[in-house]
């Protein structure tokens, strides 16, 4: 079980939510910072060990300064990323390039930098030659493994995954590397997202330590550096548990220990989670605008799926609380909406709650990854502030977006091109 707490008192959050005006997401620094010293300190073992944090997850230079301060690193899927994590001050050592589908450009950038490059095909290594000039000293391949694994509603089966290399690319990925020059080999994977079966991942990491030892026994080239990827979950619901850091190291430990041989050691690991570390402590703070009585009771926010899409698009869960009214018995049955012209977008289908009135505050839980960062414009909705809770007080670390700010590449003149 796992007790969905706050920020702050419900109060005090209350009267903050009113000061500022709402809906905004909020995040608790101060529980991120210990949730990313509790991970690093599970896997201390581990010689070099690091997570890149996923940066899709909570783009926020604030976010990504904290961690970086605290010697995470940096997992980028795009230009923009590459510029966030060099601006929050992440070192291109532990800056990790995985895209897909890559354009020239971006490959070129992350070569530029020094950023560690993961390939996610074949053929992207003569990309990277084409666009650079040479491979990187230093080269990671993503793997997917196909039917050997099964996956999740969000990556989906990996067999019919458009991500990472085949078994049998793998080998000739890696030695055609070595031949252009690579000195230095990493291998990643990530085949689940938001898993809270703990076997999972040591699976996961049990099929990387094998083709440690294949890739060594095929072409004799050592891996230094294993990814478990991401996908480490977080519990949404209340009857979830989350996955503990230390038991699940103490498991990949003994993998490591069990399977890698003196030859092949050290092998450092890594993992590049975003959820995990800051999923937990985001909230979506709104406002009730109308309880509206149809074919069903609906209540409607101020903010829509355009701040959270999640439940739109994964049917995902997202614990709500009624600040001030926690203590009033959840005997009220409502869909809670928003107010985009899409009969999706709602933040719950029948969610039994206290009996809501407009004006009510509320907060939604758990859109500390993947919340904001997923937002959009759609009905031009604009996109809402960000705040920081830490030991001194709360910071605004995004401004709400104005209509100045929506329009700003619109050109009232159209340009003749």
């Amino acid at each position: 079980m796992t007790e969905k707490k706050l920020p702050l008192d419900s109060n005090e959050l209350k009267a903050f939510a009113l000061k500022v005006g709402t809906p905004f997401h909020i995040y608790d620094g101060r529980a991120i910072r210990r949730n990313a010293e509790d991970m690093k300190a599970a896997f201390s073992w581990a010689e070099g060990f690091i997570n890149y944090f996923a940066v899709k997850a909570l783009p926020n230079i604030a976010i990504l300064r904290l961690l970086a301060s605290l010697g995470f690193g940096a997992d980028c899927s795009s230009l923009p990323e590459l510029f966030l994590a060099r601006e929050a001050g992440f070192s291109p050592e532990r800056t990790m390039f995985s895209s897909n589908d890559t354009p020239d450009e971006e490959f070129l950038e992350a070569y530029r930098i020094g950023a560690i490059i993961n390939l996610d095909d074949e053929t992207h290594i003569s990309d990277v030659i084409r666009v650079c000039g040479s491979l990187p000293e230093t080269i990671s391949f993503r793997y997917n493994p196909g039917h050997e694994r099964t996956g999740n509603a969000i990556i989906g089966n990996p067999v019919e995954a458009k991500y990472g290399v085949t078994h049998a690319q793998l080998f000739r990925c890696y030695e055609t590397a070595r031949d252009k020059g690579v000195k230095h080999f990493y291998l990643h994977t990530m085949v689940a997202s938001n898993e809270l079966n703990e076997d999972y991942i040591v699976e996961t990491a049990r099929m990387l330590f094998t083709l440690v030892n294949e890739i060594w026994e095929k072409t004799g080239i050592r891996i230094e550096q294993i990814d478990l990827g991401g996908g480490i979950g977080i519990p949404y619901r209340e009857e979830d548990t989350a996955i503990s850091f230390n038991h699940l190291s103490d498991r990949i430990h003994a993998l490591y220990e069990e399977m890698l041989p003196p030859v092949l050691r050290p092998l450092r690991l890594s993992f590049e989670c975003g959820r995990c570390i800051t999923g937990p402590y985001g909230w979506l703070i709104a406002k009730v605008l109308h309880v509206a009585e149809k074919y069903k009771t609906y209540a409607g926010l101020d903010a829509s799926m355009a701040d959270l899409m999640r439940p739109a698009i994964y049917g995902a869960y997202h614990h709500i609380t009624v600040l001030g009214k926690e203590s009033k018995r959840a005997d009220h049955l409502y869909d809670v909406t928003g107010s985009l012209c899409e009969n999706n977008d709602k933040f719950a289908v029948d969610r039994a709650l206290p009996e809501l009135e407009k004006g009510d505050i509320i907060a939604i839980h758990d859109t500390g990854a993947h919340g904001h960062s997923m937002g959009f414009n759609y009905n031009a909705k604009l996109r809402h502030a960000e705040y920081l809770i830490e030991d001194d007080g709360i910071y605004r670390i995004r401004r709400s977006e104005t209509y100045e700010d929506y329009v700003r590449t619109l050109l009232s003149t159209p340009e003749r091109v």
